[in-house]
């Protein structure tokens, strides 16, 4: 099979994956109806969203595994784990076939959160192997279509499980069980863990390609947030969705057919050259040091460090402080806007998941988007400087939440939706800029380590805020009203502030590797 044919279809192979793996997106559509079902307080279902980010915890298994085990083996291993939690949580609490404790519900919820990791980790190998020069692009486009997960398994449910509330609840715990799984078993021959050929790389056929794939995914991405805001068939909305997601097969179909049509009219023959024996050694000695300019040059990374060794760097630290007061800020967020529209009287949960999701979607995309027509523009900012431009926009976005207006609601879940967006698609960039890509698996998982500390410390706080406004001013432990998650937004606003702190930091202290990357 082409060379060029397999990183094409692998990268197709990844945006199916990631379509599908943000399981943990589509919990605040259904965590309200959650809490009544299991008859929990704000605590314990604080509690279990952080047993989903906890599971991220032993996410850097993952990557070790990756280093010794073939990739399709990595990637049905996250499909499994995903299947076992969600769909013991559905047998349990929708079919009634046996009684789970609380704590055993935390330990699954735990497993399915620890299952994106997984499949998180084979995406990521498999696109900086197979488009070495354009991976931030590759990485990128791949991880934005994690964003519409949200907005597929909401118009799913919405299709197929939309008699009742408590319907709903359930089509979420079965869908999330069963559809990854699935996902990972037809994809999973797809992948390719060799590298991409780097002497064709910025070719013009993968520019080409990019361009293609750049038009298809803006196109996307549009249809998503069309489709959020403006009322239509869900089946309907689903069927586009599909198509979309094809679409992107015709870029490997084109590349293998013209290599086809090549090899037809191409007919060489055959010159038995056979080179000295030194000659050959001087040949390959070059290729390797070759290989070696184009992993430092090229690639554009400040150094290799191995997983053993990030505790010795002051850059991990700052960077880990980052991204628990950035990033997992957004995902904190996420699990309690549920909450957050109910106590403000919305009845509109699934739509801003959806909406949060398709934003989401094109702020994952943008990095990419930016960095592959204006990398080589010299006014083009660094990842750590486009990070702290969007955490000052997601400061702002929380300041919004504090008017009292559906207006105010919609906007702000679609900033912090772009920008959170955004801020994942840069730091798996930065990860394999400050500490390499050789441990990029192991080091990108132990940075997101940081989102369990974040997503129990201010989900914490953001019960206490709930349970204490629902003891004054609520009904049946329900909390409404704008006191309700007041606090909670401005202390939310200020983490974000020291996040853009953090991020300045950064930058300064490794601004000299950002003005020399090509």
């Amino acid at each position: 099979m082409s060379p060029k044919f397999l990183p094409w279809m692998s990268l197709v192979a990844l945006l199916w994956l990631q379509s599908f793996n943000g399981t943990n997106l589509s919990f605040p559509a259904y965590s309200s109806q959650l809490k009544e079902f299991l008859k929990i307080s704000q605590f314990k279902l604080n509690y279990l969203s952080f047993a989903s980010d906890a599971g991220k915890v032993l996410g850097f298994i993952s990557g070790i595994a990756a280093v010794y085990l073939p990739l399709p083996l990595v990637l049905l291993a996250g499909g499994s784990l995903g299947f076992a939690g969600y769909g013991l949580q559905y047998l349990s609490i929708v079919r009634k076939m046996f009684t789970l404790s609380f704590s055993q519900m935390w330990c699954l919820s735990f497993l399915a959160g620890n299952s994106i990791c997984w499949i998180n980790t084979a995406c990521y190998i498999v696109a900086i192997n197979s488009f070495p020069v354009n991976r931030q692009v590759a990485v990128g486009i791949t991880a934005s279509y994690q964003g519409l997960s949200g907005k597929i398994y909401t118009d799913m449910v919405q299709s197929f499980f939309h008699t009742s509330q408590r319907e709903e609840a359930s089509g979420y715990l079965l869908l999330n069980s069963l559809v990854p799984l699935v996902a990972c078993l037809v994809t999973a021959p797809m992948l390719m863990r060799h590298g991409g050929d780097k002497t064709t790389s910025s070719s013009n056929d993968v520019k080409v390609g990019f361009i293609v794939l750049f038009v298809l995914t803006i196109a996307t991405g549009i249809y998503a947030v069309a489709t959020s805001l403006v009322s239509a068939p869900a089946v309907l909305v689903l069927v586009g969705i599909a198509l979309f997601l094809l679409a992107p097969l015709a870029i490997p179909i084109g590349v293998g057919f013209k290599e086809l049509m090549s090899s037809r009219k191409t007919q060489q023959k055959v010159h038995d050259l056979e080179a000295p024996p030194d000659k050959f050694y001087f040949e390959e000695e070059d290729h390797t040091k070759e290989e070696e300019e184009f992993e430092k040059e090229i690639i554009g990374v400040k150094e290799e460090v191995e997983w053993t060794q990030l505790w010795k760097k002051l850059d991990f630290w700052i960077y880990f402080g980052l991204y628990l007061f950035g990033p997992t800020v957004g995902l904190v967020f996420m699990n309690n806007l549920g909450q957050i529209a109910e106590s403000r009287g919305s009845t509109a949960t699934s739509s801003l998941v959806a909406l949060s999701s398709s934003f989401g979607f094109f702020g994952r995309l943008l990095p990419s988007l930016l960095d592959y027509f204006f990398s080589r523009n010299k006014y083009m900012p660094s990842s750590p400087v486009s990070m702290a431009g969007s955490l000052v926009a997601m400061v702002a976005s929380f300041l919004l939440l504090l008017i009292d207006s559906d207006i105010a609601l919609y906007i702000s879940t679609a900033m912090i939706g772009i920008f959170s967006g955004a801020l994942t698609s840069l730091s798996v960039t930065m990860t394999a800029e400050l500490f390499g890509t050789k441990h990029f698996g192991v080091n990108h998982n132990i940075v997101v380590g940081s989102i369990p500390l974040g997503s129990f410390s201010f989900g914490l706080l953001a019960a206490k805020v709930y349970r204490d406004g629902a003891a004054l001013y609520g009904d049946d432990g329900k909390c409404f009203g704008m006191h309700c998650f007041q606090t909670t937004l401005v202390f939310w606003g200020m983490l974000c502030s020291i996040a853009a702190l953090l991020a300045a930091v950064l930058y300064i202290r490794n601004r000299k590797f950002y003005s020399q990357k090509p």
